[in-house]
């Protein structure tokens, strides 16, 4: 099950291991069971602290637990931790083995918080590349808290529960079975959902020189451009690293031949901690300027400061019919690495015809039963060496020229989607067990439109300079109406953006700029 070379990693890893740990497999007749307890020794094999024994299975699922040395049980995996989840086993390993665990005092205080006893459960796949987070998020939670319990569920080897639960979108998080979180999410907001209040007190922050609004490669690049030129700074995120988070593989980073997207994300955030960066986590819900700018958060609370970079990016654009909204999660899906898995032998759709959608459409194919293609405009936009692959894909149907209506379910789930030909607005129901929505980005400029000058896809204009329409409030990334949406081109914005709003501080506010520069 494990190879040669990465049994020599992991044996270099578990010498970091201070305290013993045990090793559990509580087992039943499942074939499931078996594969746990020929990973769990080929794994105790390479340590002396480690120890494995079996237990019968009385209740919950197969799984293998991992007990410390005071008798706890605080993390569990329910399927065998290969793929993205193997990173998340090995520092199980290491928290459970007396590993120190990196977090920031206030975090750790709000965890001690939850006074009750939680079984939590997040299932995955393990072609997942967010779910990781999730469950190494948990597992700390676990570690500190003895109230709490963590199991990792594979969602392969329990199907009959999953569509019980309606799990048709990963990760997917269930506390004492209740499910409270779907998709990515950070700490602060997942202890919300337990019931943890996070609020903290803005008052005390002052005047900023530069807020930058948005964590991604934009919002990191402003940050450190900012810092080091010795303005008093602070990020304001919902999650750090932004859409990147979401993204697979990363060859085109110039001097970084390869690299993932959530690596990228962490090493952006370690970068910007690197410098006194005031790092607040909230999304942002209004802005105005007088003397100075006031930023306001979707909690009520306010920022002030002299100069704003906006770096809010995108997200997925929606199809905006009927029924997406309710059936997100149930059924309509837009990362197909994500939730690919959970279409195992399923009827699924991707709506778009570019080279997301039949790549989509092509990494499906493997998957799923069937896979149909439906672009709107009268021929796919998609690379030609994608559209061949998808031609000769077998279990691949492709429509051109129409337009997706309203999707529909009986309540729990989605059970199909309904599309009229553009040409003679003749309507076809197809019968379905997922929608990937795979349509482009829109700019995340909701709450900042009506205050900037924007095009018509919503987008912030800017000028060379990356300033906007109202002086001192600057733009980067793709929020912006730059031609090209590139990682490196966001984070070139970002640096430009610093620069100008440290110019702007200049010509504006010269003793405060001079006072850093002296300092």
């Amino acid at each position: 099950m494990l190879d040669a070379n990465i049994k020599a990693q992991l044996k270099s890893h578990l010498d970091k291991v201070v305290q013993p740990v045990a090793l559990i497999v509580y087992q039943d007749s499942s074939e499931l069971s078996e594969k746990l307890y020929a990973f769990a020794q080929e794994v105790a094999e390479l340590s002396p602290s480690l120890t494995l024994t079996t237990e019968p299975l009385d209740k919950g699922k197969a799984r293998l637990a991992l007990k410390n040395d005071q008798g706890r049980e605080p993390i569990a995996f329910a399927g065998v931790p290969m793929g993205h989840e193997f990173t998340s086993f090995v520092l199980a390993l290491l928290l459970v083995g007396g590993h120190p665990i990196n977090i920031k005092a206030e975090d750790e205080a709000l965890i001690q918080t939850i006074d009750t006893p939680k079984i939590i459960e997040t299932w995955v796949s393990l072609s997942c590349q967010n779910c990781p987070d999730v469950v190494q998020m948990i597992n700390q939670l676990a570690i500190l808290n003895p109230q709490i319990q963590h199991v990792m569920v594979d969602g392969a080897h329990f199907k009959e529960e999953a569509q019980k639960q309606n799990v048709l979108a990963v990760p997917a998080v269930f506390s004492n079975n209740d499910r409270v979180s779907s998709g990515r999410i950070e700490l602060t907001d997942f202890l919300e959902k337990l019931g943890v209040s996070t609020t903290v007190d803005l008052s005390r922050k002052g005047l900023m020189d530069v807020l930058v609004v948005g964590g991604g490669p934009a919002g990191a690049s402003a940050a450190i451009y900012a810092a080091r030129k010795g303005l008093k700074t602070a990020v304001i995120a919902d999650r750090f690293g932004g859409q990147v988070q979401d993204t697979v593989a990363i060859e085109n980073f110039i001097s970084v031949s390869h690299t993932e997207g959530q690596q990228l994300a962490r090493n952006l955030e370690a970068h910007v901690t690197e410098y006194d960066v005031d790092i607040i986590k909230g999304q942002v819900a209004d802005i105005e300027k007088n003397q100075h700018f006031t930023v306001t958060l979707n909690d009520g609370q306010q920022l002030q400061a002299k100069t704003v970079i906006v770096s809010t990016g995108a997200r997925w654009r929606e199809m905006g019919v009927e029924g997406e909204d309710q059936y997100k999660g149930r059924g309509v899906a837009f990362c197909p690495h994500c939730d690919g898995p959970l279409f195992k032998n399923k009827r699924v759709a991707v709506v778009g015809g570019g080279n997301s959608g039949i790549e989509a459409a092509i990494d499906l194919a493997g998957i799923a039963k069937e896979v149909t293609v439906l672009e709107f405009a009268d021929t796919l936009k998609a690379d030609a060496v994608l559209q061949a692959k998808a031609a000769a894909t077998p279990n691949i149907t492709i429509h051109t020229s129409v337009q997706t209506t309203s999707v529909y379910g009986e309540g729990a789930k989605l059970q199909g989607l309904t599309y009229k030909n553009r040409n003679t607005e003749e309507e076809t129901d197809l019968a379905l067990d997922g929608v990937f929505v795979q349509i482009g980005l829109m700019p995340n400029s909701e709450w900042i439109k009506d205050r900037v000058d924007v095009n018509h896809r919503g987008e912030i204009i800017v000028d060379y300079r990356a300033e906007t329409s109202v002086s001192g409030l600057f733009a980067a990334g793709d929020v912006t109406d730059s031609a090209y949406k590139q990682i490196i081109i966001a984070m070139g914005q970002g640096a430009t953006a610093s620069l100008s709003a440290f110019d702007y501080l200049i010509r504006h506010d010269a003793d405060a700029v001079t006072e850093k520069a002296a300092a």
